[in-house]
């Protein structure tokens, strides 16, 4: 799905800003069609931004059901005669939305984008009421699933991931034109032989009218042009290539231009980054050169606005990336805001991409759980319904990121269920439809230490092997010693058996910010720190370890329970970004020469 840009032919206006809002526990909302006046009540809601912490009342962080928010549009007499379209780039988890007394777009899935063709039921130059419903509340089909309890005190809901649940319009809205014959959809796919770069191209047109002609030109960031060609697909050649490499972000232009009658009838540009990815054997490769992750699992997450998508954190948060000298972030556990992949592709950052396949396990304790053990996988709890969402999760990821340079490895699912034949059958067809989606990319999933080398069925199905270790944490807690052997034991295993690179995608251990021990204790810095030298000094011995990202970037806000306080303490720096001991551990390591 292309973003909204803005050109000749093509105009954009963002809705951000105060929306109407109220949420609606009852579900009155449907039934006395709210779509159709002004929303009740007098409360405003900023978007984007998470509705849960905006407000001091515990009704609204808490809410289980459906949220609605309310605004009001002109639409540019200008835009007469176009194509109009309205479009949200997230709304967590599934919404409806209607213009006017119009439904118009219906959307599954909270972190990637929907949109609807709204010519026939705007009118330019005048007003429209944008209304949409957003519904928190997840399900054993949903991705990630959940459930929802019906308790006294009113419905809970309870999920099987350790993070806050929030939701609301956490990305920005768009009311957007294109002509009416309009790009619909560009492909690109590069490659490297030697100093030649190659850029493969495929584009899609809609409203297509008889001679339409199809041209694209290549232009290198000074904005000289390097290679054109046309038709619909196609190949370019670009000779003393400048690549696309990790921490050196060059990016060419690629302009798709439709021609009727000897005119433009449209254009579309996107940056193109020239690049190769590949595994080989043990080893990571970009550019046919081996690549070594370091950086960190993250998460969208920020006092007040949640999930809510700013700019000037994203440049802080990048300032610190670079300060610690991480080269790389895995989208932890979900789709990002297209924003951050954009200045990830500009900066040179490598990112790991993952769904919102997170919580598929059942059998996971430690106090994150709610509720009895149950089976993962049944026609009560996971089903094919499930997959059919989670395929559904994979298929418009790539459609949105498929063109990123940044975007090196997908990332199907975080910690589900994988020693068990149930695991295998429910994720082969995930793993055959990601490579049939994008061949060019190797596939992975992320393991958990509940399913060690010798019994995890599913890692056979991806390039890579991605897990998630917490010996000295969770296991072994306090006793770095026992945690050093058991690590080396447990990497060596993996890279015996499975003789693939070998990613670290969460290491780490909960640290409250000053908090000192002169004889380093768990929760301390000092013991922050000492557990990441200790990793460390393992993955220096096995050589199999093409990653390391640390858990967690940053503090962040999770739900309710024993074992944590004011959310998960793992990150190197605090929810407000100032940094702990442990953060200084890595820029030292990461950063020398």
């Amino acid at each position: 799905m292309l973003r909204p840009i803005l050109n000749t032919w093509r105009d954009r206006r963002t809705l951000n800003g105060l929306w109407r809002f109220a949420t609606d526990p009852g579900g009155a909302g449907r039934n006395q069609k709210w779509w159709r006046a002004p929303l009740p009540g007098r409360v405003e809601m900023p978007v984007p931004a998470s509705y849960n912490d905006v407000l001091p009342d515990p009704a609204i962080r808490d809410h289980v059901g459906e949220a609605w928010y309310q605004t009001d549009v002109v639409v540019p007499a200008s835009w007469a005669g176009e194509r109009v379209v309205l479009r949200f780039d997230a709304a967590t988890h599934r919404a409806v939305v209607w213009v006017d007394d119009e439904q118009v777009a219906a959307h599954e899935g909270g972190y990637t984008p929907f949109e609807a063709d709204v010519t026939g039921v705007v009118r330019p130059g005048r007003a429209s009421r944008i209304t949409v419903v957003v519904d928190n509340r997840l399900a054993w089909d949903s991705i990630p699933p959940g459930y929802v309890e019906q308790t006294p005190e009113g419905s809970r809901q309870r999920y099987y991931h350790d993070f806050f649940n929030y939701a609301g319009l956490h990305r920005p809205v768009w009311l957007y034109t294109t002509p009416v014959t309009h790009v619909s959809d560009v492909t690109v796919g590069t490659g490297l032989a030697g100093t030649t770069g190659t850029v493969d191209y495929d584009v899609a047109i809609a409203g297509i009218a008889d001679g339409v002609e199809t041209h694209v030109v290549l232009r290198d960031a000074t904005g000289t042009e390097v290679a054109r060609a046309a038709g619909p697909s196609g190949t370019l050649t670009v000779s003393e290539v400048h690549p696309w490499r990790p921490g050196e972000g060059y990016l060419y232009t690629l302009d798709v231009e439709l021609w009727n009658g000897g005119s433009r009838a449209d254009r579309y540009s996107l940056n193109v980054g020239i690049r190769t990815v590949a595994v080989d054997g043990t080893r990571f490769l970009i550019n046919g050169e081996p690549f070594h992750f370091t950086g960190f699992g993250m998460h969208e997450d920020h006092a007040v606005r949640g999930k809510g998508h700013d700019d000037v954190s994203m440049v802080h948060d990048f300032a610190l990336l670079d300060w610690i000298g991480a080269n790389s972030f895995r989208t932890s556990h979900y789709p990002y805001a297209e924003e951050i992949l954009d200045y990830a592709d500009r900066k040179g950052l490598v990112v790991i991409d993952e769904t919102a396949a997170v919580g598929l396990n059942l059998g996971l304790g430690g106090g994150i759980l709610q509720g009895a053990k149950r089976p993962t996988f049944s026609e009560e709890t996971i089903s094919d319904a499930t997959r059919r969402t989670h395929l559904q999760a994979i298929r418009e990821l790539v459609a949105r990121d498929k063109n990123h340079p940044s975007v090196v490895l997908w990332s199907i699912a975080n910690e589900p269920e994988s020693h068990t034949e149930e695991s295998k059958k429910y994720f082969e067809p995930l793993f055959a439809e990601a490579r049939r989606l994008d061949p060019g990319r190797p596939v992975g999933f992320v393991n958990m230490m509940l399913s060690p080398s010798g019994e995890c069925l599913v890692t056979e199905l991806a390039d890579v092997v991605m897990i998630n270790r917490y010996f000295g944490w969770y296991t072994q807690t306090g006793d770095l010693a026992a945690a050093e052997r058991e690590l080396e034991a447990d990497l060596r295993a993996w890279a015996s058996r499975h003789r693939k690179p070998i990613l670290v995608t969460e290491y780490g251990a909960d640290t409250v910010a000053g908090l000192h021990s002169v004889v380093p204790q768990p929760w301390t810095e000092e013991y922050q720190a000492e557990l990441l030298e200790m990793y460390h000094r393992v993955f220096d011995r096995v050589e199999a370890v093409v990653g390391e990202h640390v858990w967690n970037f940053a503090d962040f806000a999770t739900s309710a329970g024993v074992f944590r306080v004011e959310g998960n303490k793992k990150g190197v720096f605090t929810r407000d970004r100032k940094p702990k001991a442990g953060a200084f551990t890595l820029r030292r390591r990461w950063s020398r020469a």
